[in-house]
């Protein structure tokens, strides 16, 4: 296990690392293992190990960590969510990426209190320990990508630009019609979405709207699971809404509320991948380390020469870095409104490149058996590309950040 830096961790922190760190060695590295073999297909059948993921996580209350302890939860603080954050992402990017958002339409739903929604949706999440109820964050769509993410941008209310998937209210509902891409984490398997949507075309993407949308309704359909090259643990595929009916109370966010709403969604959403990641590169990093000191090359184990212990330096480096850089994100928005979003991105699009290049040398110290399926540093690798794409591209998270930076950056 890595030196903490922070040598106040309480006794409590250190079994929450030390628990968290069993079950993404036990439970999530395995399953993701065997997972990543399959054909997405496989993957979600009955009898895959990622229902076993789900079974277990559940069971211990996993998915309700962030939630408030009257209702169940474990109401983490900002570093005892990194401390689980950079474990499961150590265990499985993918599976870390699914456990998280399984619980995202409930957190969110739960903030309205309202009588209707706890009844039908949030507290049925609350009590279940099996795993039946799984959320998904639907928000990509075929015609829009890193755009969704770019509030304070000419692009954000720009008329011309709006969503594919709308919401038209019709007396006491809102019809929703329009899809969601592939890329929607959990798609398939997911049995209510946090549909992030267009209300009010007048004011382009800014006139979005977040409702809540159980998807056993009429008129809700889904795609194939999606085949891709990274995270193959974690499910993604397409959704479609036709003519699908809902109360309007399931609008969480109104348009008038939206911009503000997203802005947060995205500070949260990028200071999670930027501590997840950070398991990853720490995973990348200690496969090398590992190998280094097995290998022998030249009659030494490879670890003896100077060019290989640059390179495993700066791969430390890397790794500590991400992991300063994502906690102190995490700690500075812990109740900051609006939160520090340009420290979000900073922190996601950091630690995602780190990720990368800490595999990628990891798979360079490993010589040939670096590139064979075997290794787990191959699937490191693939998982790592994919993070700098995921809750927005990391060019365009720049963009959105530097708008940020010079518009408020006060030297």
């Amino acid at each position: 296990m890595y030196v903490d830096l922070n040598k106040s961790l309480t006794d409590e922190q250190k079994l929450l690392k030390q628990s968290m760190h069993e079950f993404a060695r036990d439970v999530m590295r395995p399953a993701s293992i065997a997972m990543d073999k399959m054909t997405p297909e496989e993957t979600i059948a009955e009898g895959s190990p990622m229902w076993d993921v789900f079974r277990r996580a559940y069971e211990q209350g996993i998915h309700l960590r962030g939630f408030p302890e009257a209702v169940g939860g474990s109401a983490f603080g900002p570093l005892e969510s990194h401390i689980v954050n950079e474990e499961f992402g150590w265990g499985s990017s993918g599976l870390a990426i699914a456990l998280a958002v399984c619980s995202f339409p409930f957190a969110f739903a739960m903030g309205r209190r309202d009588p209707q929604i706890m009844e039908e949706i949030v507290n049925p999440f609350l009590t279940d320990r099996q795993g039946k109820y799984i959320g998904c964050w639907a928000i990509t769509e075929p015609g829009h990508g890193s755009d969704t993410l770019m509030p304070g941008t000419k692009f954000h209310t720009d008329e011309k630009i709006f969503w594919g998937l709308t919401a038209t209210a019709d007396g006491d509902d809102y019809i929703i019609n329009g899809q969601k891409s592939a890329w929607v984490s959990n798609g398939t398997i997911a049995t209510h979405a946090l549909a992030f949507l267009g209300v009010d075309r007048s004011k382009g993407m800014a006139g979005g709207g977040v409702a809540i949308i159980p998807l056993n309704l009429p008129g809700v359909s889904k795609g194939a699971p999606l085949n891709k090259i990274g995270q193959r643990a974690l499910n993604q595929g397409e959704i479609f809404f036709d003519s699908v009916r809902i109360p309007k109370t399931y609008m969480l966010v109104p348009p008038e509320a939206y911009t503000g709403a997203i802005d947060a969604v995205l500070a949260g959403a990028n200071a999670y991948m930027g501590s997840t990641f950070t398991g990853v590169a720490r995973a990348a990093f200690e496969e090398a380390l590992t190998y280094a000191r097995d290998r022998i090359q030249g009659g030494v184990p490879i670890v003896e020469h100077q060019l290989v212990q640059k390179k495993l330096f700066d791969m430390f480096v890397k790794v500590e870095t991400a992991r300063q850089i994502s906690r102190a994100t995490l700690v500075y928005n812990q109740g900051q409104f609006p939160p520090g979003t340009v420290y979000s991105i900073s922190s996601k699009v950091y630690c995602t490149q780190a990720a990368f290049e800490v595999a990628s040398d990891a798979i360079q110290l490993h010589g040939g058996m670096g590139l064979t399926k075997e290794l787990l540093v191959e699937m490191l690798f693939r998982d790592a590309r994919a993070s700098m794409i995921e809750d927005g591209s990391n060019d365009i998270l720049s963009l959105t950040a530097a708008k940020k930076i010079i518009d408020t950056y006060a030297p």
